[in-house]
């Protein structure tokens, strides 16, 4: 009983770096800008946000060091299982509600046939989708590893990638992490050179692609935080938002685009990782930040169904440059609504529900 009223206590939620968190948002937002324009602007080298995929990357790094700030000393005091449950209520509700939206829509887009063609896949790719095991059929989509809600493919590698660190990694010394970080940023390299970017690990022909951009990236998250290179700064949200958001903004040049990619993912990241923890957020940006970071998941996990229904308009259709544009315009704006609607009225009451109970079963 005490064991368990210790490990209760353990459970609260410990402090967040405000900025981390508003630039977790910013990302958010940047991967539903990007998504757009890959479908307005098929060739790269056209997309002024081209490099927005790498956010995934920046998302990882990120959740490294938070995880490793958040549980390296709790994990040895609370159970494993524990640690498993308090990720899944964390990460798993948006997980399946974003299975249920994404078959809706995929039952439901006015613009497509393609649900006519998979029904009798329908019941196995939304099973698979709640169950985050990669299920990659949709030809006509691209083999996503997750049809109906393609982004679920970072965090069927996020699931991973907790796994190791609860059996292996928060066990490891740093000088075992260094020779991790290593061997991961020679797979980056290699995996960028062969594939001419790192856009890899979303499709079941590049799934492999995926492992490798995570364990470089959680990895180095770990070791900014244990090796402590905090960067103390005057620098608010906006500085550092921007110097993010340049990374993503870096034009797509196909020739260099293969050493582009690991020179932001290998140092530019993990230096802003730490320059966030770091720095300094004044009180007035607060709440922008909170409400920035709470809401990037939602957003993450809740867009992509609309995607497929505005790709399948753009191929039926084929409506004008202006046209695609608005809809991009305003689109990105009401999917921020809808994210914010759905974390409101579905995510916090279904987490908290599970988490109350998790407290009073350790109590």
């Amino acid at each position: 009983m005490y064991q368990s009223k210790a490990e209760s206590s353990l459970l609260k939620t410990t402090q967040h770096f405000a900025i981390l968190d508003g630039l977790r948002g910013i990302a958010a937002i940047a991967v539903v800008i990007f998504h757009f324009m890959e479908i307005i602007f098929p060739d790269p080298s056209k997309n002024f946000i081209a490099h927005a995929y790498l956010a995934v990357d920046f998302f990882f790094c990120l959740s490294g060091f938070v995880i490793a700030y958040a549980y390296d000393q709790r994990l040895p005091q609370i159970s494993i299982a524990t640690f498993f449950k308090l990720r899944l209520i964390r990460l798993h509700p948006l997980v399946l509600i974003g299975s249920v939206i994404g078959l809706l829509s995929f039952i439901f887009d006015p613009f497509s046939n393609l649900f006519d063609k998979y029904s009798g896949q329908s019941v196995l790719l939304f099973v698979t989708s709640c169950l985050m095991i990669p299920y990659p059929i949709v030809g006509e989509r691209f083999f996503n590893l997750f049809h109906l809600n393609p982004p679920s493919w970072s965090l069927f590698w996020e699931y991973v990638a907790n796994i190791a660190y609860a059996f292996i990694l928060v066990r490891l010394p740093n000088k075992i992490i260094w020779v991790l970080v290593i061997i991961s940023a020679v797979a980056i390299v290699y995996e960028s050179y062969i594939s001419g970017s790192l856009i890899v690990g979303w499709s079941g022909d590049n799934i492999l692609g995926g492992a490798i951009r995570v364990s470089y990236s959680f990895i180095i998250g770990i070791l900014v935080y244990r090796s402590k290179w905090i960067i103390q700064s005057r620098l608010g949200l906006i500085p550092v938002g921007i110097l993010l958001m340049l990374s993503f903004l870096a034009p797509f040049v196909k020739s260099v685009n293969w050493l582009v990619d690991p020179l932001i993912v290998l140092f530019y990241f993990p230096f802003l990782v730490a320059l966030g923890a770091g720095a300094r957020l004044s009180s007035t940006l607060t709440k922008v930040c909170n409400f920035a970071g709470e809401i990037s998941y939602p957003l993450y996990m809740t867009h992509y169904p609309f995607m497929w229904i505005f790709l399948s308009y753009v191929e039926a259709k084929k409506p004008t440059f202006d046209q695609m544009i608005l809809i991009a315009v305003v689109g990105t704006v009401l999917l921020i609504v809808w994210a914010y609607l759905i974390m409101i009225l579905l995510d916090i009451p279904f987490r908290t529900y599970l988490k109350n109970k998790l407290i009073k079963r350790l109590a």
